[in-house]
Protein backbone atom coordinates (compact mmCIF):
# COMPACT_ATOMS: atom_id res chain seq x y z
CA UNK A 1 0.00 0.00 0.00
CA UNK A 2 1.69 3.64 -1.09
CA UNK A 3 1.72 6.31 1.14
CA UNK A 4 -0.55 8.34 -0.73
CA UNK A 5 -2.98 5.49 -0.57
CA UNK A 6 -3.08 5.75 3.45
CA UNK A 7 -3.36 9.09 3.51
CA UNK A 8 -6.18 8.94 1.12
CA UNK A 9 -7.89 6.25 3.55
CA UNK A 10 -7.08 8.65 6.56
CA UNK A 11 -8.73 11.29 4.99
CA UNK A 12 -12.01 9.34 4.01
CA UNK A 13 -12.79 7.84 7.48
CA UNK A 14 -11.71 11.28 9.07
CA UNK A 15 -14.70 13.27 6.74
CA UNK A 16 -17.07 10.10 7.91
CA UNK A 17 -15.82 10.44 11.55
CA UNK A 18 -16.74 14.25 10.93
CA UNK A 19 -19.83 14.54 8.90
CA UNK A 20 -21.85 12.27 11.26
CA UNK A 21 -22.75 14.61 14.27
CA UNK A 22 -23.92 11.36 16.31
CA UNK A 23 -20.10 10.39 16.63
CA UNK A 24 -19.55 13.85 18.56
CA UNK A 25 -22.81 13.33 20.48
CA UNK A 26 -21.16 9.62 21.65
CA UNK A 27 -18.00 11.31 22.27
CA UNK A 28 -19.13 14.03 24.82
CA UNK A 29 -22.20 12.13 26.00
CA UNK A 30 -18.84 9.31 26.90
CA UNK A 31 -16.68 12.29 28.92
CA UNK A 32 -19.30 13.38 30.71
CA UNK A 33 -20.34 10.07 32.47
CA UNK A 34 -16.68 9.69 32.64
CA UNK A 35 -16.47 13.01 33.98
CA UNK A 36 -19.26 11.89 36.20
CA UNK A 37 -17.47 8.54 37.40
CA UNK A 38 -13.80 9.60 38.06
CA UNK A 39 -14.35 13.38 39.76
CA UNK A 40 -18.33 13.06 41.23
CA UNK A 41 -18.38 9.58 42.72
CA UNK A 42 -20.43 7.98 40.46
CA UNK A 43 -18.53 4.59 40.22
CA UNK A 44 -20.71 2.48 42.44
CA UNK A 45 -23.19 2.89 39.42
CA UNK A 46 -20.93 1.12 37.11
CA UNK A 47 -23.71 -1.62 36.73
CA UNK A 48 -26.39 0.20 35.77
CA UNK A 49 -24.79 1.94 33.20
CA UNK A 50 -23.64 -1.10 31.72
CA UNK A 51 -27.27 -2.90 32.28
CA UNK A 52 -28.30 -0.16 30.16
CA UNK A 53 -26.02 -0.13 27.42
CA UNK A 54 -25.80 -3.67 26.59
CA UNK A 55 -30.08 -3.47 26.32
CA UNK A 56 -30.07 -0.51 24.12
CA UNK A 57 -27.39 -1.91 22.10
CA UNK A 58 -29.24 -5.63 22.09
CA UNK A 59 -32.42 -4.17 21.53
CA UNK A 60 -31.71 -1.90 18.61
CA UNK A 61 -29.70 -4.86 17.09
CA UNK A 62 -32.29 -7.27 17.18
CA UNK A 63 -35.18 -4.76 15.64
CA UNK A 64 -32.52 -3.36 13.01
CA UNK A 65 -32.64 -7.45 11.81
CA UNK A 66 -36.22 -7.62 12.17
CA UNK A 67 -36.97 -4.86 10.06
CA UNK A 68 -33.99 -5.18 7.62
CA UNK A 69 -32.29 -1.84 8.73
CA UNK A 70 -29.06 -0.72 8.52
CA UNK A 71 -26.63 -1.37 11.93
CA UNK A 72 -25.20 1.44 11.59
CA UNK A 73 -28.46 3.00 14.11
CA UNK A 74 -26.61 1.14 16.99
CA UNK A 75 -25.01 4.93 16.63
CA UNK A 76 -28.49 6.43 17.64
CA UNK A 77 -28.80 3.58 20.31
CA UNK A 78 -25.41 4.59 22.05
CA UNK A 79 -26.70 8.44 22.07
CA UNK A 80 -29.86 7.09 23.95
CA UNK A 81 -28.13 4.75 26.38
CA UNK A 82 -25.50 7.36 27.41
CA UNK A 83 -28.57 10.20 27.73
CA UNK A 84 -30.23 7.74 30.15
CA UNK A 85 -27.41 7.18 32.10
CA UNK A 86 -26.65 10.55 32.32
CA UNK A 87 -30.33 11.65 33.50
CA UNK A 88 -31.83 7.85 35.12
CA UNK A 89 -31.26 7.20 38.53
CA UNK A 90 -32.85 3.73 40.05
CA UNK A 91 -31.67 0.96 42.94
CA UNK A 92 -32.15 -2.03 40.28
CA UNK A 93 -30.83 -3.45 37.44
CA UNK A 94 -34.57 -5.06 35.60
CA UNK A 95 -35.63 -1.19 35.79
CA UNK A 96 -32.43 0.11 33.99
CA UNK A 97 -32.95 -2.30 31.45
CA UNK A 98 -36.71 -1.69 31.38
CA UNK A 99 -35.37 1.84 30.40
CA UNK A 100 -33.18 0.87 27.91
CA UNK A 101 -35.81 -1.93 26.04
CA UNK A 102 -38.33 0.81 26.08
CA UNK A 103 -36.05 3.51 24.84
CA UNK A 104 -35.48 1.01 21.58
CA UNK A 105 -38.64 -0.31 21.22
CA UNK A 106 -40.54 3.13 21.17
CA UNK A 107 -38.57 3.64 18.23
CA UNK A 108 -40.45 1.04 16.10
CA UNK A 109 -43.55 0.73 18.23
CA UNK A 110 -44.61 4.04 18.12
CA UNK A 111 -44.54 5.86 14.93
CA UNK A 112 -46.78 8.44 12.75
CA UNK A 113 -46.20 8.57 9.26
CA UNK A 114 -42.57 6.24 9.32
CA UNK A 115 -41.13 8.99 11.88
CA UNK A 116 -40.90 7.87 15.44
CA UNK A 117 -43.14 10.59 17.95
CA UNK A 118 -40.92 10.31 21.11
CA UNK A 119 -37.57 11.40 22.07
CA UNK A 120 -35.78 7.48 23.25
CA UNK A 121 -34.41 8.57 26.32
CA UNK A 122 -37.23 10.67 27.11
CA UNK A 123 -40.04 8.02 26.94
CA UNK A 124 -38.13 5.48 29.00
CA UNK A 125 -37.67 8.33 31.53
CA UNK A 126 -41.06 8.83 32.09
CA UNK A 127 -42.28 5.38 31.94
CA UNK A 128 -39.83 4.04 34.51
CA UNK A 129 -40.37 6.97 37.17
CA UNK A 130 -44.70 6.28 36.55
CA UNK A 131 -44.25 2.77 36.73
CA UNK A 132 -41.61 1.09 39.00
CA UNK A 133 -41.46 3.68 41.76
CA UNK A 134 -37.82 2.79 42.21
CA UNK A 135 -36.30 5.51 38.71
CA UNK A 136 -35.93 9.43 38.80
CA UNK A 137 -34.08 12.15 38.07
CA UNK A 138 -31.59 13.29 40.02
CA UNK A 139 -31.05 17.15 39.75
CA UNK A 140 -28.14 17.54 42.30
CA UNK A 141 -25.85 15.02 41.16
CA UNK A 142 -23.61 16.87 39.25
CA UNK A 143 -22.76 19.36 41.63
CA UNK A 144 -22.14 23.39 41.23
CA UNK A 145 -18.51 23.62 39.64
CA UNK A 146 -18.70 25.90 37.10
CA UNK A 147 -16.19 24.87 34.83
CA UNK A 148 -18.44 21.82 33.96
CA UNK A 149 -20.66 24.85 32.82
CA UNK A 150 -18.41 26.16 29.90
CA UNK A 151 -17.75 22.55 28.74
CA UNK A 152 -21.70 21.82 28.55
CA UNK A 153 -21.77 24.33 26.98
CA UNK A 154 -19.09 24.44 23.87
CA UNK A 155 -19.49 20.81 23.63
CA UNK A 156 -23.18 21.21 22.86
CA UNK A 157 -23.10 24.10 20.89
CA UNK A 158 -20.19 22.28 18.42
CA UNK A 159 -22.94 19.33 18.18
CA UNK A 160 -25.69 21.59 17.36
CA UNK A 161 -24.61 23.24 14.61
CA UNK A 162 -23.67 19.83 13.24
CA UNK A 163 -27.18 18.94 13.64
CA UNK A 164 -28.80 22.30 12.37
CA UNK A 165 -31.09 22.25 16.42
CA UNK A 166 -29.54 25.19 18.11
CA UNK A 167 -32.82 26.99 17.71
CA UNK A 168 -34.51 24.04 19.26
CA UNK A 169 -32.09 25.23 22.73
CA UNK A 170 -32.63 28.88 22.21
CA UNK A 171 -36.28 28.59 22.26
CA UNK A 172 -36.85 26.39 25.36
CA UNK A 173 -33.99 28.30 27.54
CA UNK A 174 -35.46 31.83 26.31
CA UNK A 175 -38.83 30.73 27.91
CA UNK A 176 -38.05 28.99 30.39
CA UNK A 177 -35.14 30.63 31.51
CA UNK A 178 -36.39 34.28 30.91
CA UNK A 179 -39.78 33.86 32.87
CA UNK A 180 -37.94 32.36 35.57
CA UNK A 181 -35.62 36.11 35.17
CA UNK A 182 -39.09 37.21 35.93
CA UNK A 183 -39.95 35.31 38.60
CA UNK A 184 -37.33 35.31 40.79
CA UNK A 185 -34.68 38.60 40.44
CA UNK A 186 -37.85 41.20 39.36
CA UNK A 187 -41.14 39.67 41.03
CA UNK A 188 -39.10 37.88 44.28
CA UNK A 189 -35.82 40.48 43.58
CA UNK A 190 -33.72 37.43 44.64
CA UNK A 191 -29.72 37.34 44.16
CA UNK A 192 -28.62 36.76 40.63
CA UNK A 193 -26.26 34.35 41.69
CA UNK A 194 -29.02 32.05 42.96
CA UNK A 195 -30.42 32.53 39.62
CA UNK A 196 -27.48 31.82 37.67
CA UNK A 197 -26.56 28.54 39.99
CA UNK A 198 -30.24 27.59 39.29
CA UNK A 199 -29.68 27.71 35.32
CA UNK A 200 -26.33 26.09 35.66
CA UNK A 201 -27.38 22.41 36.83
CA UNK A 202 -26.21 19.62 34.66
CA UNK A 203 -29.10 17.76 34.18
CA UNK A 204 -30.91 21.09 32.31
CA UNK A 205 -28.13 21.41 30.60
CA UNK A 206 -28.42 17.99 29.29
CA UNK A 207 -31.96 18.39 28.46
CA UNK A 208 -31.79 21.71 26.73
CA UNK A 209 -28.89 20.38 24.58
CA UNK A 210 -28.63 16.68 24.26
CA UNK A 211 -32.68 15.65 24.60
CA UNK A 212 -34.85 18.54 23.57
CA UNK A 213 -32.49 18.87 19.97
CA UNK A 214 -33.08 15.11 19.08
CA UNK A 215 -33.38 15.83 15.20
CA UNK A 216 -35.56 13.09 14.36
CA UNK A 217 -38.34 13.67 16.38
CA UNK A 218 -38.32 17.64 16.58
CA UNK A 219 -40.48 19.50 13.94
CA UNK A 220 -38.98 20.05 10.69
CA UNK A 221 -39.78 23.09 9.70
CA UNK A 222 -37.34 25.71 11.71
CA UNK A 223 -39.93 27.78 12.77
CA UNK A 224 -41.96 25.34 13.90
CA UNK A 225 -38.98 23.77 16.03
CA UNK A 226 -38.85 27.37 17.78
CA UNK A 227 -42.67 28.05 18.96
CA UNK A 228 -42.52 24.24 19.78
CA UNK A 229 -39.62 24.66 21.90
CA UNK A 230 -41.01 27.48 23.43
CA UNK A 231 -43.72 26.14 25.13
CA UNK A 232 -41.98 23.30 26.14
CA UNK A 233 -39.99 25.78 28.06
CA UNK A 234 -43.51 27.76 29.27
CA UNK A 235 -44.74 24.45 30.08
CA UNK A 236 -41.69 23.30 31.63
CA UNK A 237 -41.96 26.95 33.59
CA UNK A 238 -45.27 26.09 34.61
CA UNK A 239 -45.10 22.44 36.47
CA UNK A 240 -41.37 23.94 38.45
CA UNK A 241 -43.30 26.28 39.46
CA UNK A 242 -47.30 26.17 40.60
CA UNK A 243 -46.56 22.14 40.59
CA UNK A 244 -43.19 21.55 42.40
CA UNK A 245 -42.11 19.21 39.89
CA UNK A 246 -38.19 19.50 39.40
CA UNK A 247 -37.69 17.44 36.45
CA UNK A 248 -40.80 19.47 34.65
CA UNK A 249 -38.35 19.65 31.51
CA UNK A 250 -38.53 15.79 31.32
CA UNK A 251 -42.51 15.72 31.41
CA UNK A 252 -43.06 18.66 29.61
CA UNK A 253 -41.15 17.17 26.65
CA UNK A 254 -43.04 13.98 26.70
CA UNK A 255 -46.56 16.13 26.71
CA UNK A 256 -45.60 18.18 23.49
CA UNK A 257 -43.87 14.98 21.62
CA UNK A 258 -47.50 14.11 20.02
CA UNK A 259 -48.08 17.54 18.97
CA UNK A 260 -44.56 17.44 16.75
CA UNK A 261 -47.19 15.76 13.84
CA UNK A 262 -49.80 18.93 14.06
CA UNK A 263 -46.20 21.42 13.69
CA UNK A 264 -45.04 19.43 10.87
CA UNK A 265 -48.47 19.76 8.93
CA UNK A 266 -48.72 23.15 9.18
CA UNK A 267 -45.38 24.05 8.56
CA UNK A 268 -43.69 21.62 6.04
CA UNK A 269 -40.37 20.72 5.68
CA UNK A 270 -38.17 18.10 4.59
CA UNK A 271 -37.57 15.79 6.95
CA UNK A 272 -34.47 14.96 8.73
CA UNK A 273 -32.60 12.02 8.00
CA UNK A 274 -29.29 10.35 9.29
CA UNK A 275 -28.41 9.13 6.17
CA UNK A 276 -28.69 12.44 4.00
CA UNK A 277 -26.31 14.01 6.47
CA UNK A 278 -23.38 11.44 6.93
CA UNK A 279 -21.43 9.80 4.68
CA UNK A 280 -21.62 6.11 4.67
CA UNK A 281 -19.08 3.86 5.53
CA UNK A 282 -20.21 1.57 2.89
CA UNK A 283 -19.45 4.31 0.13
CA UNK A 284 -15.80 4.81 1.38
CA UNK A 285 -13.31 3.59 -1.78
CA UNK A 286 -11.17 1.73 1.17
CA UNK A 287 -8.19 -0.33 -0.73
CA UNK A 288 -7.78 -3.95 0.83
CA UNK A 289 -4.37 -4.20 -0.32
Amino acid sequence: MSIENTFSEIKQYGQYLINDARHFQIFYLSLFLIYGIYFLSWDAEISRYLMIIGTCVFTQVGFSIYHKKSLSSIKSALISALGLCLLLKTNTLWIAGLAGFVAIASKFLIRYKGKHLFNPANIAIVVCVSLTGDAWVSLGQWGTNSVQVYFFLAAALLVLLKVGRIDTSLGFLLAFAGLEFIRSVLYLEWETDNYMHYLSNGTLLLFAFFMITDPVTTPNHPKARFIWSVLIGVLAFTLTRWLQLYSAPIWALIIMAPFTPLFDKIWTSERFSWSSKTISSNSLNISKS
